[in-house]
């Protein structure tokens, strides 16, 4: 590769308030060397220079995925993928076809189950997957990570019998036996211990590489992954090999927080290309599992308001641990009553003296509205993902009423009131693609242009400020603003460039825009 990346003749939006827009941009290894117009980026040539023509096409900062899994997501390339599935036969019959491939005896793991997607939208048991795999463990992940579908065999080796008692924090659901259904939530899900499914599986460093070359298709550079020790790990071993092109901004567990700060952990700790920031911790489920902890209780289970996975006494425990040693704070997020009660202990801790940690609520999903101006007061950032909303708007109009649903991904409402947004895809709950958010933030429709005018349209962003999220907003979430986040002297070569104008195409379009190029650290890790 070329020690100078010369990029001339392109339509540059630098988000650099100082310089919003120029028409080349010089790249010396890891660093943006100029940002102008093309007759001064052609003095920087030297011997081992490169030059593109871009063609006048817009080129970006690359985006950043604030919030995902990514071995996670690397793991479903290889694993059963149930994700698109309409009925729970096509499930089980794709379960059949990896157990016709599955020796004996050997777990069958995968994910990405959604029953409000099925002709029958009910939570499968253990019986279906008994139909077709007797002889193999098998757990599947629902889409939104928040509950498991064993069969029996699996239950049997994890030691769950109708005498398990569920654990703070999680449910073990039963049928009208009183047995294990077949079905864990939340903290429930523990009881499999660390050697099941993706909690140990070993992550191939071809399935990785694979991931990682998806990922810059897209045009991403840098992404946040909330995992654990096995993907720091991967992670660690491909930057010992130098096969690293993408920036992993990695989480520790909250109950890891105590070893962390033990021996010596602070954020930062790494290189720009794998580093440790931040704990994260969870106050509550999932809207579609039913375990968002909310304010009120779903209309569909007057009895339920959801379940706290971690009580606000030891929240704020581990959060002030983490703050003590120097680590931010991230804490997932989902219900109205989850988030107030995660705000309650950002707002302990900035009364503490902590103002210089990073405070981050994921997901924000349902939001009450007497929380909105907190973010800005407490300065929270709210790391959110868009690309749910088409995925959960009508789910959320029938658990929460039309009422309670409008404040349900209030982007708008966010960032009027002066909070930074950073975005993210939650991949691989969602598909990993900024420009897949960028449109169901700008439109709030799915992809078929569903509902016409677009769902609760008052909390529609323009493409800009979805760009923002994806870029300055979600290296604010990290602490790199310093050298990320916009197309200027001095920081990191990252750079995308664009097959057409997001900023002047209809907004239906943007589906169908590609990425003609990445560049990572100054290098061209996707297109030519």
């Amino acid at each position: 590769m070329p020690h100078r990346l010369i990029l001339l003749n392109g339509n540059l939006h630098t988000l650099d308030s100082a310089q919003p827009r120029a028409t080349a941009i010089v790249l010396r290894d890891d660093e943006i060397l100029y940002v102008g117009d093309d007759a001064t980026a052609q003095t920087f040539r030297e011997h081992d220079s490169e030059s593109i023509d871009l063609q006048n096409k817009l080129t970006l900062p690359a985006f950043t995925d604030a919030h995902l899994h990514f071995t996670g997501f690397a793991q479903t390339l290889e694993n059963v993928n149930l994700v698109g599935c309409r009925s729970l036969e096509e499930a089980v019959e794709r379960v059949r076809e990896r157990v016709a491939q599955t020796p004996r005896d050997v777990l069958i793991w995968g994910g990405g189950w959604n029953e409000t997607e099925w002709s029958n939208p009910a939570f499968p048991d253990k019986r279906a997957l008994d139909s077709v795999a007797p002889n193999n463990p098998v757990i599947l992940t629902r889409k939104d990570g928040h509950s498991v579908w064993l069969n029996s065999r699996a239950l049997q080796n994890a030691n769950i019998s109708r005498e398990t008692l569920s654990p703070d924090g999680g449910v073990i659901d039963h049928d009208g036996d009183g047995e294990p259904s077949g079905i864990l939530r939340e903290n429930a899900i523990e009881l499999l211990g660390s050697s099941v499914g993706a909690f140990a599986a070993d992550i191939r460093k071809e399935t990785l590489l694979r991931a990682i070359q998806h990922a810059h298709a897209t045009g991403i550079t840098t992404v946040h992954s909330i995992e654990g020790a096995n993907a720091l790990r991967a992670f660690q071993k491909l930057r010992a090999q130098n096969k690293l092109s993408l920036r992993v901004v990695h989480t520790i567990p909250a109950e890891k927080i105590e070893l962390a700060a033990n021996i010596g952990i602070m954020r930062g700790f790494g290189d720009a290309w794998l580093k440790l920031q931040a704990i994260k911790i969870f106050a509550d489920g999932s809207l579609g599992s039913h375990t968002a902890e909310l304010r009120e209780p779903f209309l569909d289970t007057p009895d339920n308001r959801g379940v706290a996975t971690t009580t606000s006494e030891a929240m704020l425990h581990q959060a002030r641990q983490a703050c003590e040693a120097g680590m931010d704070v991230w804490i997932h997020a989902i219900g109205d009553y989850a988030i107030t009660r995660v705000l309650d202990v950002f707002e302990k801790l900035r009364a503490e003296g902590f103002h210089d940690a990073i405070f981050r609520v994921e997901h924000v999903q349902h939001l009450h509205p007497s929380d909105v101006n907190r973010f800005r007061e407490l300065n929270v950032i709210a790391s959110m993902q868009p690309i749910h909303q088409p995925s959960d708007m009508f789910v959320a109009d029938a658990l929460l009423g039309r009422e309670r649903a409008a404040w349900t991904y209030a982007f708008k409402s966010l960032q009027d009131a002066g909070a930074t947004l950073a975005f993210g895809s939650d991949a691989p709950v969602e598909k990993m693609d900024p420009l897949l958010g960028i449109h169901a933030a700008v439109t709030r429709q799915n992809v078929e242009s569903i509902p016409e005018n677009g769902w609760y349209p008052e909390q529609r962003i323009s493409v800009m400020d979805a760009v923002r999220a994806f870029t300055l907003g979600a290296a604010t979430a990290s602490g790199d603003m310093r050298r990320a986040g916009s197309l200027t002297i001095g920081k990191r070569a990252d750079v995308i460039v664009l097959s057409q104008n997001i900023f002047e195409i209809p907004p239906l379009e943007i589906l169908n825009t590609n990425v003609v190029y990445t560049m990572s650290g100054g290098k061209i890790v996707h297109g030519m």
